[in-house]
């Protein structure tokens, strides 16, 4: 679409943000206690420097200095600090002035690697801001440092560097992005700086013990004795010596059948072919089909299919373990309801379980619940076997107690067999209930006790692979700044142009449009996916251009080119919404507004320590906004007038003090 001469699109106008996860990392390398010392505060605003934080470690690292803290590698990093993603015309008339007292203190240094870098930082500076100088010295000082502090130059002065000095240097700034780009493996550890952070094992606790089941058992036990006592008085006054045998032969198959017996209906009643998990109740009726129950239903069903044994296919499988899936499920989806999290938090566990699931099924354990659930028949026969003899002996009893010639004894003696057979079938009753509660409780807490410790051992081992495959913010810093190295350099191949042919540039980094985003406590956002926008600044006008980028291995797609003059650009402006986030609007003459996300908000994730203010303005920075609004703004009010009063041929000279 044509305007006025403008050809004009981009991936990142008037885009639909979307955030498909994000991850704070709990960090204290970005912070320092208020009374730290001075060489702590140098240290972690050195941190904040190769991490991509200027402005905070400009502040560290001065703090440190007016502390008393001071030497030349101090010195060194402040003025790359005080550099870093700027421009000449961005630092203000006191910030000049401090660089130029700066240099001024390098001669009282003693000599050593960090004053040479420093002295040839000062002359780099000297030389750009001067038209017409000799570059070939400063090149070669800057040649012979040693590469810690030759990168560091290159890369903190990037835009500060124009001209035919930065044609000079191009060549090996691009070798090395591309030795850098892909270093350290990079596409097999991006993954894991979004990785949300793991929420902690849990398991489902045993259900406690019921006291009511308990609290009829005395009363019919003592029933069960007074009736059983009164039987066996009753036959010893008819028949002592017949009465003598028959009691010894009762207890003896009583206990044999309370031994034997509450093995066998002393056990809880079977709970099918599952792996025994213990599902709660939901806390209400609708919990089974809410959306964080079929996301969890649905990580099952993807880990259940992915890990599962050789010898099964994928739909096999989750047929074969249909129902240990369901009640493993229902299980993880009440146990981590009420934390109000994605299911990405829990995926360690479902992994864990479903890895279990096939591990126990190569073991053959799959189903062992079913298996120990059965009673063995010799119990049973034992069992059956005592309590006939019981039944026999007590029927024997009551004949001896019957035989009596006075008359009210057979009916007292039918009263005592009918009171011991009604209260001991209903002692008997209470008393298994009782040890099948006890046997519950005990396996209910073995069971929750190994199930936590397991899980807790898989979520460490899940956290410190995390931690250690997590990349650090140098590594994440890096990798960026080599993908816009990469880039500017495709679009200056691509418009068959040089830096000389370049009055300046700018690149925005912004949030692509569906994206996973993390960053440590005090640091900027970092995405999964971003939108790059170059904008080349060139006596003919601006070249724009924007793609989208896929952090992970590099990839680019949805790429964009734009031309207009400088006077098409009629304005620019910043509108921030604290539940949006802020958008850069472009207006050129005839066309629409054309709006790039450059950050999305972030307040509900800040830490106590942390300033909404401050962390904005981190952001901002990291973005390249701060700098891209001024250069657009100035060109929307002035057109090619402001370019011209502010390109390379018209910088203030660097004097450095004497």
């Amino acid at each position: 679409m044509n305007h006025d001469g403008a050809t004009y699109s981009s991936a990142a106008y008037n885009s639909t943000i979307g955030i498909q996860a994000e991850v704070v990392h709990d960090s204290t390398i970005n912070f320092v206690h208020p009374d730290a010392s001075p060489q702590e505060k140098y240290r972690v605003g050195l941190r904040l420097l190769e991490d991509g934080v200027p402005s905070r470690a400009r502040e560290m690292i001065t703090d440190a200095i007016v502390h008393g803290y001071d030497s030349t590698e101090v010195r060194f990093h402040w003025v790359l600090a005080m550099l870093s993603a700027r421009t000449h015309h961005d630092l203000s008339t006191e910030e000049v002035q401090q660089l130029r007292y700066v240099s001024g203190l390098v001669r009282a240094y003693a000599e050593d690697g960090w004053k040479e870098a420093l002295r040839v930082t000062f002359d780099l500076l000297a030389v750009v801001s001067t038209t017409g100088r000799e570059t070939g010295p400063v090149l070669k000082q800057l040649q012979d440092l040693p590469p810690r502090q030759h990168d560091a130059i290159l890369r903190h002065l990037d835009l500060m560097l124009t001209g035919g000095l930065k044609d000079d240097l191009w060549a090996e700034t691009l070798e090395r992005a591309r030795a850098e780009r892909f270093g350290n493996d990079r596409t097999g550890r991006v993954w894991a700086y979004f990785a949300p952070a793991p929420i902690g094992a849990r398991a489902v606790p045993p259900r406690p013990s019921s006291a009511a089941t308990q609290a009829a058992l005395p009363v019919r036990a003592v029933l069960f004795v007074v009736s059983s006592a009164l039987l066996w008085v009753l036959a010893l006054i008819a028949d002592p010596a017949q009465a003598i045998v028959e009691l010894p032969v009762a207890l003896g198959a009583g206990l044999t059948a309370a031994r034997f017996g509450v093995r066998w209906w002393g056990r809880e009643p079977k709970r099918g072919l599952t792996t025994g998990p213990r599902v709660p109740h939901p806390r209400d009726p609708a919990s089974a089909q809410d959306g964080f129950t079929k996301r969890v239903r649905h990580s099952f069903d993807h880990y259940f299919s992915v890990r599962r044994p050789y010898e099964f296919t994928s739909d096999a499988w989750l047929a074969h373990t249909d129902q240990i899936r369901s009640s493993l499920a229902a299980e993880i989806a009440d146990l981590y309801r009420e934390s109000r999290i994605g299911v990405e938090r829990v995926d360690w566990l479902i992994r864990y379980l479903a890895e279990d699931a096939r591990n126990r099924h190569n073991n053959g354990t799959l189903f062992d619940q079913h298996r120990q659930d059965q009673t063995p028949g010799r119990t049973r026969a034992l069992t059956v076997a005592a309590l006939a003899v019981l039944v026999a002996t007590a029927l024997a009893a009551f004949g001896t107690a019957a035989s009596g010639s006075t008359q009210p004894r057979p009916l007292w003696a039918f009263l005592a067999v009918l009171g011991a057979a009604w209260s001991g079938h209903a002692t008997a009753s209470r008393w298994l209930e009782v040890k099948r509660e006890e046997r519950r409780l005990a396996r209910e807490t073995q069971e929750y006790r190994e199930q936590l410790t397991a899980r807790q051992i898989a979520y460490q081992r899940w956290q410190a692979f995390l931690n250690d495959t997590r990349p650090t913010e140098l590594e994440m810093e890096t990798w960026l700044t080599c993908d816009k190295t990469s880039f500017v350099d495709e679009a200056l191949r691509h418009h068959r142009l040089t830096w000389r042919d370049l009055i300046t540039h700018t690149i925005l980094v912004a949030p692509g449009p569906s994206y996973k985003r993390g960053r440590v406590r005090g640091g900027p956002w970092r995405y999964s996916h971003y939108v790059f926008c170059l904008f080349l600044f060139t006596q003919d006008g601006i070249r724009e251009i924007s793609s989208e980028f896929n952090f992970s291995d590099a990839t680019r797609r949805n790429e964009q080119r734009s031309n207009y003059r400088f006077d098409a650009l009629t304005s620019v402006q910043v509108t921030e919404n604290a539940d949006v986030g802020y958008d850069l609007e472009l207006v050129l003459t005839n066309g629409p507004i054309r709006k790039i996300r450059v950050k999305d908000a972030d307040a509900h994730q800040l830490a106590p320590t942390e300033n909404s203010q401050e962390i904005t303005e981190i952001n901002l920075s990291a973005a390249g906004s701060t700098h891209t609004f001024r250069l657009l703004e100035g060109i929307a009010a002035d057109g090619k007038s402001w370019i011209e009063r502010h390109g390379p041929d018209n910088l203030a000279p660097f004097q450095i003090a004497g």
